[in-house]
């Protein structure tokens, strides 16, 4: 079928590895700037976009905790929030398990209650509003300390924050998924589900470490995983969720361009993995984006797409009821595709 008539900006999709502060676009931090009364260090939109230039996952950190500076109040978080879910909606998102930054924000000295209630306001209606089903995790800072992190689970837990599991990212070389195993280990006591970044710039073992170690549901990222042939066949007997960012691994060079990316051997191999769009904002493209270069470059057919986006809705915390209304979703999808045939048992 000619990759040219597919739509997958149509694609109905969950988006599962989406940093809510990674979708401040230029023009919403020049508002906000405004609003609070910040004083940028660049002189318009464009100035700033020339910054969005990255040689690995540390340069693009430095830029992204920075732009978060003009994230003070409520009003600013659900802002934020809701410019995200416009767009979207507009990428045939259906439902998105949004990751937030406690520490990011406490270091800066904006209240717990802020950022988590703000974010909150924002989801509210979302599903009404926007037309996507969502939930928030709370991400910890690896490159800051457990103790750190424990403490901030802990505050969450008391004030009973509408969060429905924990993640772990920032700078991954040097701070392994090991540190923080009394973390996860208090998290999965309370009832949280667990996720954390891993094999993006941190080789296999931190993939090892983060299942065996933090007893994660999901690897974020996790394409370092081809490296190890034993890692890969207990990913695919197992088939744990890989959730997969190419623009991401673009732009971070954690692979040179988007025609070497492992995403189609991936999915050839059996791993179970799904595209999603990381910090949109800084990376060159929101969830369809990256389906729409994926399909340029490696001319993925629509069943290929209909396979990445059960993927994504199989590996979200969903009740059976809602995954099997998505899975509906995609398949109708793929059978509405041009010269789509059937696939014996769905």
């Amino acid at each position: 079928m000619p990759t040219s008539r597919l739509s997958p900006a149509r694609l109905p999709t969950a988006e599962l590895h989406l940093h809510i502060e990674g979708t401040l676009e230029p023009e919403l931090i020049f508002a906000l700037a405004v609003r609070n009364g910040i004083a940028l260090p660049y002189r318009d939109v464009s100035a700033l976009r020339a910054q969005y230039e990255f040689t690995d996952l540390q340069s693009f950190l430095t830029l992204y905790y920075s732009n978060m500076a003009v994230l003070l109040t409520e009003q600013d978080f659900e802002d934020m929030t809701r410019a995200y879910l416009v767009r979207a909606g507009a990428a045939g998102v259906r439902h998105a398990e949004i990751f937030l930054d406690p520490q990011a924000h406490l270091l800066r000295g904006v209240a717990l209650e802020t950022c988590i209630n703000g974010v909150t306001r924002g989801l509210a209606d979302s599903e009404a509003r926007y037309g996507l089903s969502t939930s928030l995790i709370a991400a910890f800072l690896r490159d800051r300390t457990a103790e750190e992190a424990l403490d901030v689970l802990e505050q969450l837990i008391a004030m009973d924050a509408p969060i429905i599991g924990i993640g772990l990212d920032s700078a991954e070389v040097g701070h392994p998924p090991s540190k923080f195993t009394a973390v996860f280990r208090r998290a999965h006591a309370a009832g949280l589900r667990c996720v954390a970044h891993a094999g993006e710039e941190g080789g296999p073992d931190y993939i090892w470490e983060a299942l065996d170690l933090l007893g994660v549901a999901r690897i974020d990222h996790g394409i370092r995983a081809v490296e190890d042939e034993q890692l890969v066949n207990r990913l695919v007997a197992e088939q744990i969720p890989l959730t997969v960012c190419p623009l991401s691994n673009v732009r971070l060079r954690a692979v040179d361009t988007l025609a070497d990316h492992p995403l189609p051997d991936m999915l050839a191999r059996g791993l179970n993995i799904s595209v999603h769009s990381d910090d949109p904002s800084y990376f060159g493209g929101y969830l369809d984006d990256n389906m729409a270069q994926l399909v340029s470059t490696f001319a993925l057919d629509s069943t290929q797409l209909a396979k990445l986006a059960a993927n994504s809705v199989r590996s979200a915390f969903l009740t059976p009821e809602r995954c099997e209304e998505l899975l509906a979703e995609v398949e109708n999808w793929r059978t509405a595709q041009p010269g789509a045939k059937q696939v014996p048992g769905g």
